[in-house]
């Protein structure tokens, strides 16, 4: 035997080895079950942290239940990761100094300890900080019982440590502050800090004093390279809401001074520039009877800032109330009817005509009668506990008490020259909302109320705009009556505040604030920036636009597929950047922000621009070269895969890249690559307990035609184990668009709504997610148009088992699963999360979570219909579930809670009880105190675990619970569920 032959043979056994290993690990693998997910770890998204210089990445590794832990690594070497414990937390917060030498990340109380403070009536539990060294073999550093931290900038030289406030102090707000120099780990303490803030460049640290009794209360300015304390202003007062200029050269804040007159403090503003010899301006509201109203004060809910130039300050200013207080007059008034009262009782215990309690009811009645009102006027009487509502309110009046909090802390922008010394009231309550502009020379304001009954009506949102000159405090009319069919056709301003980009009849235009010129830029273009699939009952919503360009001298904007650069100065000029977006249809959706810092777009750098295929569900990103646009349009594909490619982001010191991928069964994994995004290197390792499980082995995009002609597409997602040419039981989930999920990754959990297509794949389900659009006054019967010809040409595929399938929906997607089971019977069962059953009541009803009524989400949002229902009553019957409740022929699980404040609890009472008065298979989890999803863990354990058991049982053939088969009787529902908790 030749010594090539023997090699060969050799790595012939060595690859079916390798196989058979992989087979053998294959079928070790198991369906992922509800009790192995509350210690299923993954990363934190919100956690992921890079260092500037983008040579160290961390973040943290959390379970759905109990401990997690923080990872820190190179990034250009993710073997060299560092594990760190960090307790319970399943967002833990983490932090680079700027260098890049220092991170910092709290430690928070075990899971076991949170669960014996809480059975100890809420012991109260202390978080730690580690400061981690990270040029120094990962050398920790831990500071015990802290409540908040921050690095000094970009100087990175010190740590600032806010420790929680402990003991009691008297009315002291305070508490101690640690500065740690990085360069030795010594600390210095300052007692009582309240608040304190960086500059950005890390020079320097303000901060506020708060101690008992306010003795000694200041405002301080640490010196962070001398050490030095200057101490600025001190007085029995609140300061609070320091605020640092962009360049950190200047800082503003407020004093609040108690005035026992009033219910609130009197303010007065500080603003704070040259630093090294601080200059100190300080207005006193009190002593400018000239320009400040009396009734008026300093607001401290907003936060003061300084213009850019440092020319004027601006902050918030409210009314004042009046303390009441009794006078003497009324308290010897009082002690009068105290003797009263007295007397009232002797002459009661004197009656010899009292003779039983009725007696002595009578008697008291008639001395009490007529007497309400003390001597001094004041109403004695219990006053009711009510709400009068009334037909011309604006709003609601659960709207009003909804947003009573944010009513009584309003504020109104106001500004003060530093030059000239003077205050000048912004605006009014004929103008409630004020933006400042960039560059701080002019503000935009508007108002809704002429309209504000009229808009929470119908839905169709109309406002009043103005510009208000910041130098004069004048207001100018710049629209009357602008309609806003979405939020992209609002005015926003340019990045050097005099101009205004604004949509209006369907175009985008561009009003120059001095010369008061309008410029449409977009109505000698050969596209349109109208939403033309928004289905909803607007007139011609906008497509968002992409922003200003640094220079202020073009916008970018987006058709429905490609991106346009558009001079303000020669508009038809304009250039499509992208090009083929149209033609290959490719969705250019959005820029990437590289800089956090950045002042609108800069065309002199490349453009990252993330794309999505609509038909191939592919994503990437794409880059347009800087200053090749005009001679040169297009757009270079960097990332283009069957995967979602996102979150783009840039080391802010170095050009080194981060993107994430992830599919339906591949976890969102980062990358690293450089500038044109070439060779990008896998970093990270996401759900390390994956590879123990069942997994889809992948999906399909199934295409088809609706019942009105809508080309449209769904996601199928095949089921663990698949074999070609085998069916499988199949749940059909929807909401209204939603293939483009097709490579989105589910993270196994507790959802609010029982649902989680990864957990369902990897027990053997297949999952079919199909796209619905919608024609007017049709909601419902525009989802058995597109939901039933999906599931018909899914079925083509050989993977679903059209005898086992099932339906399921939370909200809109309850809505038009608990329709659905009305118009169809090929589905075996369906689980209704939350659904609107009758859109006649629904109409009327009210959307407690936000205090508003459904009228304007029926007639101008989601509920797409035109009008009310005494206009229109055959659409609203034609689409209620509870009208055709006598066709359900199809066992219903329905979630709905009795605090439910999208959807009131009355809609599922409705379906609940017509189905059961027509003996229909019916089931109702109702959650106490839960609102329009799940939120405690408890309970979306319980229900995910029953919503499978439901289905498992109708398309599976497993056999039905007893909660399932019987109901559970309420003397044995405390049994029944310590049983079943986990």
């Amino acid at each position: 035997m030749s010594k090539i032959t023997a090699l060969k043979g050799f790595l012939t056994v060595f690859l079916v080895s390798l196989w058979l290993v992989h087979l053998a690990e294959a079928q070790d693998t198991k369906p992922i079950s509800w009790k192995d997910i509350p210690s299923w770890k993954s990363i934190s998204q919100a956690s992921v942290q890079f260092s500037k210089e983008g040579k160290w990445m961390a973040y943290g590794m959390v379970p759905v239940e109990g401990d997690g832990e923080i990872i820190i690594q190179k990034v250009s070497d993710p073997e060299s990761k560092k594990t760190f414990p960090i307790g319970s937390s399943a967002n833990p917060t983490i932090s680079f100094s700027d260098n890049g030498r220092w991170v910092a990340y709290k430690e928070y109380p075990k899971e076991k300890d949170r669960k014996s403070a809480s059975k100890n009536g809420g012991k109260n539990l202390k978080e730690k900080l580690i400061l981690v060294d990270l040029e120094n073999d990962f050398k920790k550093t831990e500071y015990d019982n802290i409540s908040s931290f921050s690095f000094n900038g970009k100087a990175s030289t010190h740590l600032a440590i806010n420790l929680s406030k402990e003991g009691s102090n008297g009315d002291a707000k305070g508490s101690d502050l640690l500065i740690v120099n990085l360069s030795n780990l010594k600390s210095h303490n300052i007692g009582n800090v309240f608040e304190y803030a960086f500059n950005k460049g890390g020079e320097h640290l303000a901060y506020t004093i708060d101690a008992a009794n306010k003795n000694g209360n200041g405002l301080h300015l640490y010196h962070v390279n001398s050490g030095n304390i200057s101490i600025l202003e001190t007085e029995k007062a609140t300061y609070r809401s320091i605020n640092w200029t962009e360049k950190g050269d200047a800082f503003a804040l407020l004093k609040m001074v108690e005035d026992k007159a009033f219910k609130q403090d009197q303010g007065k503003l500080i603003g704070v520039k040259n630093l090294n010899k601080p200059e100190i301006i300080v207005y006193d509201p009190k002593k400018d009877s000239t320009n400040f109203p009396k009734n008026f004060t300093i607001s401290p809910n907003r936060k003061p800032m300084w213009s850019e130039d440092l020319s004027k300050l601006f902050y918030g200013i409210h009314p004042l109330v009046a303390e009441k207080k009794e006078d003497k007059k009324e308290e010897k008034s009082e002690e009068k009817s105290e003797v009263s009262e007295s007397d009232k009782l002797g002459k009661i215990m004197a009656d010899t005509t009292i003779k039983s309690i009725s007696d002595l009811q009578s008697a008291i009645a008639k001395l009490d009668s007529g007497k309400t009102k003390t001597s001094s006027g004041k109403n004695e009487a219990n006053k009711p506990d009510m709400t009068i509502w009334h037909w011309k309110d604006s709003r609601l009046q659960s709207r009003q008490q909804v947003l009573e909090n944010q009513d009584k802390n309003y504020s109104f922008w106001a500004v003060y020259q530093v030059a000239n010394k003077k205050h000048l009231a912004l605006q009014d309550s004929s103008m409630k909302e004020l933006q400042l502009l960039p560059k701080q020379k002019f503000a935009l304001g508007s108002d809704i109320q002429t309209y504000e009954l009229d808009i929470n009506l119908d839905g169709q949102s109309y406002y009043d705009y103005y510009i208000v000159d910041l130098n004069t405090g004048e207001k100018k009319e710049l629209f009357k009556k602008f309609y806003q069919p979405n939020y992209n056709s609002r005015p926003r301003a340019s990045e050097d505040g005099t101009k205004i980009l604004y949509a209006e009849d369907g175009h985008f235009f561009v009003y120059e604030i001095v010369s008061g010129k309008k410029i449409n830029l977009t109505n000698k273009l050969p596209t349109t920036f109208v939403n033309v699939e928004d289905d909803r009952n607007v007139e011609k919503p906008m497509n968002a636009p992409l922003g200003w360009s640094a220079d202020s001298k073009y916008v970018l904007l987006r058709d429905n597929w490609d991106i346009w650069q558009i001079p303000i100065s020669n508009p038809e000029n304009a250039i499509n950047l992208t090009k083929n977006g149209k033609t290959d249809k490719i969705r250019y959706q959005s820029r990437f922000a590289l800089d956090p810092d950045e002042k609108g777009i800069d065309l002199s750098k490349n453009l990252y621009v993330r794309m999505y295929g609509e038909n191939t569900k592919k994503s990437g990103i794409g880059i347009i070269n800087a200053g090749k646009s005009a001679l040169n349009p297009g757009i270079t594909k960097l990332v283009w895969e069957d995967a979602n490619i996102n979150r783009l982001s840039k080391a802010e010191q170095a050009d080194v890249f981060f993107f994430t991928k992830e599919k339906f069964s591949t976890p969102t994994e980062y990358f690293t690559t450089n500038a044109k995004l070439e060779n990008p290197k896998q970093i990270t390792s996401n759900a390390p307990d994956a590879s123990k499980y069942a997994w889809s082995p992948g999906v399909k995009l199934v295409d088809y035609i609706s019942d009105k002609g809508d080309s449209l597409q769904a996601a199928l997602f095949l089921p663990a184990g698949y074999e070609e040419g085998k069916s499988y039981p199949t749940i059909v989930y929807y909401y209204e668009k939603l293939s483009q999920t097709l490579h989105n990754y589910s993270t196994p959990g507790f959802s609010g709504t029982g649902w989680n297509p990864g957990v369902y794949t990897s027990n053997g389900y297949a999952v079919l997610i199909p796209d619905i659009v919608y024609t007017l006054d049709d909601p419902g019967m525009s989802a058995v148009w597109c939901v039933l010809p999906a599931v018909k040409e899914a079925l083509k595929t050989g993977v679903i088992d059209e005898g086992n399938m099932g339906l399921h929906g939370h909200s809109w997607g309850g809505y038009q699963t608990s329709f659905l089971i009305t118009q169809t019977d090929m589905f075996k069962a369906a689980a209704a999360g939350a659904p609107l059953t009758n859109m006649v009541s629904m109409y009327d009803l009210i959307y407690w979570n936000t205090g508003g009524g459904n009228m304007a989400i029926f007639e101008a949002s989601q509920g797409r219909f035109k009008g009310g229902p005494w206009e229109n009553w055959d659409s609203y019957l034609r689409n209620s579930p509870v009208y055709h409740v006598k066709n359900v022929q199809t066992p219903l699980l329905m979630l709905h809670n009795d605090k439910d404040g999208a959807v009131d609890f009355t809609q599922g009472i409705e379906y609940y009880n017509a189905l059961r008065r027509l003996k229909k298979p019916v089931i109702m989890m109702q959650y106490k105190g839960e609102n329009h999803g799940l939120s405690k863990l408890e309970n979306r354990k319980d229900y995910s675990v029953r919503m499978m058991e439901f289905f498992d049982h109708h398309l599976k053939g497993n056999d039905a619970p007893k909660w399932i088969s019987e109901g559970i009787d309420r003397l044995q529902l405390e049994t029944h569920l310590e049983k079943r908790a986990f």
